[in-house]
């Protein structure tokens, strides 16, 4: 029986009361330690070992490092980059920094020593902890680091403490900081499309209760499940799936530390060996899992499927459904939110669609003048936050007030990205605000391509942007990537573009189709489209200053 039995009801009652003095690790997670016995994280790696850590455990360790925190100088209010993938230090450190009101900086095992440097200038941390591998790259900018006073390792390293080694001599026994709620206790600089990242501030309660609703509802979690979330620890998606949206259910959270990419099979065998009851991961995962042949694995213990970072396609979802016995729900968020819109159990699931305003927060579709549109009607994903400010809702830009001012209209926070509600309050994905296609009147948005493209079985990826057209003023162009077994051709160009002009509107076809053998990124997994539409850009300009200097 799912957490949510009646969406309306529970829409209509839910509230989140926000106390004045909140620390999440004592309120919350210390609770869950009054049992012994009551496993909080379940780690496996490649070569089979495993660690499970208790709450108790975890609480101890994180009052340890607290406490070598204070030893070290680290008082609260600072801030503190962290560089780890999935080992219990991760955990840890996150931990003892929402104790301590030390305000932590995940970050992405790829950032580069340059990316490590602007971190710290535009933070003014203090401190860092990171694993062996890293470690060199802090080292490379340290001397242009002014604010960098002390580094602590997961491992050894000379002229930083090691991070197990301060835990045995320090002390488990910490007072928790007693915070105001609204205590900013995480920086998450979000991997934009453009410009340099900003920075999201977070507060104990904004993410830390905010995500009741998603660990509630969504992930649908009690104190009896083993949560798996694929993402990368230098993702805000890790706080929502492996931190906060477990734990505040009581959850245990199971992991798998690797230091290889991404592997389906080896994904498949785990959820097959393990009995873990509830996945959580990124749209690509599943499109890689279908691929493969799911009659080889036996998902006995696999009640509950989310994913989250774009929409998912429909046909990922069927082939899922056929395999596992569970539907994928999609869900819809953003670093600076807890979930917005998501797909519940106990509604129905229309594939392609987002799902339902999550209780706690209205969600309309507005114009540019931030009035509502009509259902049906393409607008910009906005959040109501007036005359009541959502709880899941970030705090600020950290120290960009005219940017944070920017994200407002109105009544509303805009998210940056377009849908449709329709008149059953279903909210539909269309795109980011600039990733629309402009071609010739029409507004085509890039998912509804590359969702089509998708239901191929020559296609394992695609991504569709805008290539500039004299004509059309742009057309829609898509870089696939195949599938195992076929080879790119003319005669696949011409069959994929009738087969999208088949599924969807033929208007919305692309005129041009390049097969690739990878596409660029975000840390958090999402497409950068914006890569690739500049790249066009360049391209055609290329090819038409060309012409003009040949005639």
């Amino acid at each position: 029986m799912p957490n949510m039995k009646n969406y309306e009801e529970t829409y209509a009652e839910f509230r989140i009361d926000v106390p004045e003095y909140f620390n999440w690790a004592r309120d919350i997670f210390d609770k869950w330690g009054e049992d012994p016995n009551k496993l909080a994280l379940w780690l496996v790696d490649d070569f089979g070992n495993e660690e499970k850590l208790t709450f108790a455990e975890m609480t101890a360790q994180s009052k340890k490092l607290a406490n070598v925190f204070r030893a070290n100088g680290i008082q609260e209010g600072d801030k503190v980059i962290v560089l780890l993938g999935r080992v219990p230090a991760w955990w840890i450190t996150i931990l003892a920094c929402l104790r301590s009101a030390v305000i932590v900086s995940p970050g992405t095992l790829q950032l580069t020593p340059k990316d490590i440097q602007y971190r710290f200038e535009a933070s003014r941390a203090v401190a860092i902890i990171s694993d062996e591998a890293n470690a060199p790259k802090v080292d490379a900018v340290a001397d242009q680091c002014p604010t960098l006073k002390t580094k602590i390792v997961v491992g050894q390293r000379e002229g930083w403490l090691s991070f197990y080694e301060e835990l045995e001599k320090a002390s488990a026994d910490f007072e928790a900081a007693n915070t105001r709620s609204d205590t900013t206790s995480i920086l998450y600089f979000t991997s934009g499309t453009t410009g340099m990242p900003k920075m999201t501030v977070h507060t104990h309660a904004s993410y830390g209760l905010g995500h009741t609703i998603t660990g509630k509802f969504w992930l649908d979690l009690t104190p009896e499940d083993l949560h798996w979330n694929l993402s990368d620890t230098g993702w805000a998606k890790a706080a929502w799936s492996s931190f906060f949206g477990p734990w505040n259910c009581g959850a245990a959270t199971f992991a798998h530390s690797t230091t290889g990419k991404f592997d389906a099979r080896q994904t498949l065998e785990m959820l097959s060996k393990y009995p873990i009851t509830t996945l959580c991961g990124p749209p690509t995962a599943y499109r890689v899992f279908v691929l493969e042949d799911l009659k080889k694995y036996d998902f006995k213990t696999l009640r509950h499927c989310v994913a989250a970072g774009e929409p998912l396609n429909p046909e990922v979802i069927s082939v899922w459904k056929e395999a596992t016995g569970n539907l994928i729900y999609d869900g819809y968020g953003q670093t600076e939110t807890v979930l917005l819109v998501g797909n519940f159990p106990c509604n129905e699931v229309r594939p392609g669609s987002m799902g339902k305003m999550s209780p706690g927060f209205y969600i309309g579709i507005v114009d540019d003048e931030g009035k509502e549109v009509d259902p049906g009607v393409e607008g910009d994903i906005a959040v109501r936050v007036k005359p009541e400010r959502p709880v899941g809702l970030f705090k600020e830009y950290y120290e960009e007030p005219e940017r944070t001012a920017a994200t407002m209209r109105g009544d509303w926070y805009i998210t940056g990205d377009r849908g449709i509600k329709d008149t059953d309050g279903y909210i539909w994905f269309v795109g980011r605000a600039d990733d629309v296609i402009l071609t010739s009147g029409y507004r085509i948005g890039p998912f509804e391509v590359e969702s089509a493209l998708i239901e191929h079985p020559a296609v394992a990826e695609s991504a569709v942007v805008a290539s500039p057209d004299e004509v059309r003023g742009e057309i829609v162009k898509a870089f696939v990537i195949l599938a195992p077994g076929y080879t790119g051709s003319p005669e696949l160009v011409k069959e994929l573009q009738d087969f999208v002009k088949n599924i969807t509107a033929p208007y919305k076809y692309p005129r041009e189709i390049e097969f690739v053998d990878s596409l660029p990124k975000t840390i958090s997994g999402k497409i950068r489209r914006i890569e690739l539409r500049e790249m066009e850009k360049q391209k055609k300009l290329l090819k038409k200053t060309g012409e003009e200097t040949a005639s």
